[in-house]
């Protein structure tokens, strides 16, 4: 905090958000606007003190870098090649700004999507359902079953 307080406001941002992941996916002006910081040019100077000083590492997700991925407390692991590709897996928390949208004016209107039952839990029937499986049966068909009374009779 003594090196650089608004590289300290940045990583308390990211740590406040990083939930069960071990890094946040974030663009610069939506840092700015979370940590009230007032130019871009610090915000990049502060992420920089924080890779310098290793507490984050920076991943750029695009061409133009403005939007990153701070991975914190971990080292992004790196495959091998395939298909003459290196690339990273990794689980984020991913923090967007209405501003950035470019549907932004219909944010509030979107119906919801649909929802996939997650593993382990179990569906509701609801609704009639299906007819049972079997079939009743066919007319002048029926099955001749044996009688089930005994022969032997008491009288009491």
């Amino acid at each position: 905090m003594k090196k650089n307080h608004y590289a300290a406001m940045i990583m308390h941002i990211l740590v406040s958000r990083v939930g069960d992941n071990n890094a946040v996916v974030i663009s610069q002006n939506t840092l700015k606007k979370l940590t009230g910081i007032g130019s871009r040019n610090t915000i990049i100077k502060a992420l920089k003190a924080l890779e310098a000083d290793n507490w984050i590492e920076t991943r750029r997700i695009g061409e133009r870098g403005t939007v990153n991925a701070y991975i914190i407390n971990d080292r992004v692991a790196w495959t091998g090649k395939r298909d003459n590709i290196r690339y990273s897996l990794f689980s984020a928390t991913v923090i967007v700004s209405e501003e950035e949208q470019p549907d932004r004016d219909q944010l509030t209107e979107q119906e919801p999507l649909r929802r996939l039952p997650q593993v382990g839990e179990l569906q509701i029937p609801s609704g009639d359902g299906l007819p049972p499986p079997s079939q009743p049966s066919i007319e002048g068909l029926e099955p001749d079953l044996p009688a089930t009374i005994s022969q032997k009779s008491e009288v009491l």
